[in-house]
């Protein structure tokens, strides 16, 4: 095995696909990583505000989960079970059951799918086709929910919807909120072209949406646009389909997205932080009237992976036993917010952008951005973007980041901001 780091970008250059992405903005070979930060082959420690896309929202190498999961492997405890029973996954229901559904008044059950939230999406979309007995779906402007060919088909990016190589069907683009402009309201457009039997429009299997954007740029609907899609849904006898795949498992401020905007999801796919620590895990909940799924109709060799079960099981019973982690969430969130509107006063024009800890700020072009980004890692912060054309900076940090380091990276990002628009200024 290559220890030289020369040799290790070498073996990279050579043998890796191109379609490797993340690593080409993050020039370096990363060797260990303890909760908001990750430390390179040459000893040195960047502060994380990617954490795997938000796929570790309790940080790298929670201590209790990793020794669940090392005592789990170390008593021979099941490693791959297909969808068989098994106590590890009776002990993540039984979890999830009592901290997650019951407090929240949801009845919904979990369908383990393959292990990537694409194919939580596909399940959802499959399944509402088989309800209904409709195959059109409504998706929205700039939505990304995944890369297999029907997530694709309703993900809006040109970019990735190129790479399917072939027509991408069975979806209807709708405008979400602030597509067209803050003062259009989208939801008359969309109702009116719903209503209208000349439209084109057929009668809908399901409406797909983010309550935020991950990928589209953190655009955040509003609860009155949430409750209104949720009832245009039940008044054409299509199911609501809420992808919580980024936006949930705390990012936002609570366990799901929506929590707080008085809408009761049909079916929610999720992945990314749900096994707790950034393992391979997706579920869709469904309502239990729902459930008309035969045996194996929508399966996959690794669908449930037994030691995500052992670690999800732990990051509910250590976060969301009580409401501790919440309020520590929204003081994190306060800090966030405060820090996105200096950045914002940096860049003429900037535009401030989501919600929770999944906030960031447009600031117009995706080259001040990607060069923002790169400031930030040049002095040990790493940081993404997102949007359309890359526009918006996207702070992605572990919810459990201490406040101190917290505050750490968020001085570099301004620090970054600053230098970078005062560059782009004196370059015009």
């Amino acid at each position: 095995m290559p220890t030289d780091k020369s040799a290790q970008k070498a073996v990279f250059e050579r043998r890796e696909s191109e379609a490797r992405s993340y690593c080409r903005n993050f020039d370096t070979v990363f060797t260990s990583a303890t909760g908001s930060e990750m430390t390179d082959s040459d000893g040195r420690t960047y502060i994380d505000f990617l954490a795997g896309c938000s796929s570790l929202n309790y940080g790298h190498n929670d201590p209790d989960m990793k020794a669940a999961l090392i005592d789990h492997i170390s008593n021979d405890g099941i490693s791959h079970g297909l969808d068989m029973y098994t106590d590890s996954k009776a002990a993540f229901l039984t979890a999830f059951e009592e901290k997650i559904l019951k407090p929240r008044n949801m009845d919904h059950k979990v369908m383990m799918t393959g292990p990537t939230g694409t194919n939580a999406v596909e399940a959802a979309m499959k399944l509402a086709r088989k309800v209904t007995g409709r195959t059109n779906i409504i998706a929205f402007t700039n939505g990304f929910h995944g890369m297999t060919m029907g997530a694709l088909a309703a993900t809006g990016n040109s970019g990735k919807r190129a790479g399917g190589g072939m027509p991408l069907q069975g979806i209807t683009r709708m405008p979400y909120e602030g597509a067209l402009g803050e003062d259009v309201d989208t939801l008359s457009i969309i109702e009116t072209m719903l209503s209208n039997d000349s439209s084109g429009i057929d009668a809908p299997a399901a409406f797909l949406l983010e309550p935020v954007q991950g990928e589209g740029g953190l655009n955040a609907a509003s609860a009155e646009w949430m409750r209104g899609i949720a009832r245009i849904a039940k008044q054409h006898g299509a199911l609501l389909i809420v992808d919580d795949i980024q936006a949930g498992t705390g990012r936002t401020g609570t366990f799901f997205s929506f929590e707080e905007m008085g809408i009761e999801p049909d079916l929610i796919p999720m992945a990314k932080s749900l096994s707790g620590m950034g393992l391979p895990f997706a579920a869709l909940l469904l309502k239990p009237e729902l459930d008309i799924w035969k045996p194996a109709e929508h399966n996959g060799t690794f669908r449930g992976n037994t030691h995500a079960f052992v670690t999800a099981r732990v990051a509910i019973e250590k976060f969301w036993s009580d409401d501790s982690f919440q309020k520590e969430i929204a003081t994190k969130a306060g800090i966030l917010t405060e820090a996105m509107h200096a950045l914002a006063k940096e860049i003429p024009g900037a535009k401030l952008k989501g919600r929770g800890m999944m906030q960031g700020v447009d600031v117009g072009s995706g080259e001040l951005a990607g060069a923002i980004c790169a400031e930030c890692f040049r002095n040990g912060l790493i940081i993404e973007t997102s949007g359309a054309d890359d526009e918006v900076v996207k702070v992605l940090a572990p919810l459990t980041t201490p406040v101190e380091t917290f505050r750490s990276g968020l001085k570099i990002l301004l620090e970054a901001a600053a230098s970078q628009s005062t560059n782009k200024i004196a370059a015009e």
